[in-house]
């Protein structure tokens, strides 16, 4: 599943230096989590980063972008390719 972030963000960009899959953008007036990058770390870390920093906890799962473990290691793979 992706993760989303809430309108709590305070926009202090500690999450976006932390995504390794860049899949995080400065947006107005909170940062944004594009789903088609977003692997929640699978493929690079045990858990998400962005989570991991996030000074106010405003990162949640996205419901609208429900994926399984090995949905986000094909999409991981692919990340990987375009590289």
């Amino acid at each position: 599943m992706a993760l989303m972030i809430t309108d709590e963000c305070i926009a202090c960009d500690a999450c976006r230096e932390e995504c390794p899959n860049e899949a995080i953008e400065e947006n107005d007036p909170v940062y944004i989590i594009d789903p088609d990058r977003c692997t929640e770390c699978v493929g690079h870390f045990d858990e998400p980063q962005c989570i991991a920093v996030c000074p106010v906890d405003c990162i949640i799962p996205d419901p609208d972008n429900s994926e399984t473990v090995e949905e986000l290691k094909f999409k991981y793979d692919k990340l990987q390719e375009e590289e």
